[in-house]
């Protein structure tokens, strides 16, 4: 088969990725990149691949041509999440996969690390660290709580929420999962629709891993921030379109919002003076939690376990159209 990569992987990733592909015809684009926050370059050479991974074109999937397959080299699939590109690949019969599982364990790791960090109030003490180096024995110490027995409700329930539930099994904690297409071997309770009010009222985290689309723009409304339980903790590592920030401000300087911790945000970089920086309770890290030492590499196998399944007649992993 034809391969052809617009990813420019770093050196051991690049090395994985031609040495496993022996038997194949490996075509790396002219305008292949790093950056995969920016939708890749229209490519002549696409046209003679049966086999795309990295971020191709939009435009030059909806025309006829050779592709079996799409792979996508990032988690998130927004700009291909449209109802023109689902209609072409549906139609050929090609599928579109992700790589949401080689980022399934930092982002979950991520998310429960926010959940510690607040819990031991380990932000606090760092705070106390940098500045007045107080010895705050009193309140940290009581302020302190255990997550177990608590609750927690995590909005879009893919490879990072399921790897997220597994994390927070040993602490015992209730774990909820809304999702739009239940597939039944979740493992953890599935909100309907309906039950979503309810549902936020009682959790004590909500967790935010939605893709942006159409359907999830400004999900998180002030609508939603009122029927959290007060002094529940919202997680962001989704997408940051899928907030209404506005509403987020709000109900942390209000105090019915107990903190937010947010690896997203919109826009990206968020600018220095933006008030979210200073709001009350809020922690932000600068869209890393999906960051490992071993990034490409992962991507990578992960891409060739993806490929040994199509030559084998298995169903993909990471497929979303």
């Amino acid at each position: 088969m034809v391969i052809w990569c617009n990813t420019v992987f770093d050196a051991a990733g690049t090395e994985l990725l031609r040495k496993s592909l022996a038997g194949h015809t490996l075509v790396e684009a002219a305008t292949a990149t790093a950056d995969v926050l920016t939708p890749g370059a229209p490519d002549p050479e696409l046209a003679r691949a049966d086999v795309a991974i990295g971020q191709p074109a939009v435009a030059q999937l909806l025309t006829p041509g050779r592709l079996r397959w799409v792979h996508l080299s990032t988690a998130g699939y927004t700009p291909y999440d449209r109802a023109d590109v689902r209609d072409a690949l549906q139609q050929r019969g090609i599928p579109l996969t992700t790589s949401s599982s080689a980022f399934a364990d930092p982002c979950a790791q991520h998310v429960l690390a926010m959940m510690l960090a607040r819990a031991r109030r380990l932000p606090e003490s760092v705070r106390d660290q940098i500045t007045t180096r107080g010895w705050e024995y009193v309140e940290r110490r009581f302020e302190s709580v255990l997550l177990t027995g608590q609750s927690v409700l995590i909005f879009g329930f893919g490879s990072i929420g399921r790897r997220l539930a597994e994390l927070l099994a040993p602490f015992e904690m209730k774990v909820a999962a809304v999702r739009r297409s239940p597939n039944g071997d979740e493992g953890v309770e599935i909100v309907g629709p309906g039950d979503v009010a309810g549902a936020l009222a009682a959790a004590d985290h909500v967790v935010n891993l939605l893709p942006h689309n159409g359907d999830t723009m400004g999900f998180f409304d002030s609508a939603k921030f009122a029927a959290m339980k007060p002094g529940a903790c919202f997680y962001n590592v989704g997408r940051g379109k899928t907030v209404d920030q506005d509403a987020l401000l709000a109900a942390l300087n209000s105090g019915r919002l107990g903190a937010a911790c947010l690896d997203v945000t919109n826009p990206e970089p968020l600018p220095k003076d933006h008030p979210l920086w200073s709001a009350p309770n809020c922690l932000i890290t600068p869209h890393t939690a999906g960051g490992r030492r071993d990034q490409d590499p992962a991507i990578v196998r992960h891409f060739l376990a993806n490929l040994a399944r199509l030559e084998r007649g298995e169903p993909l992993a990471n497929r979303v159209i």
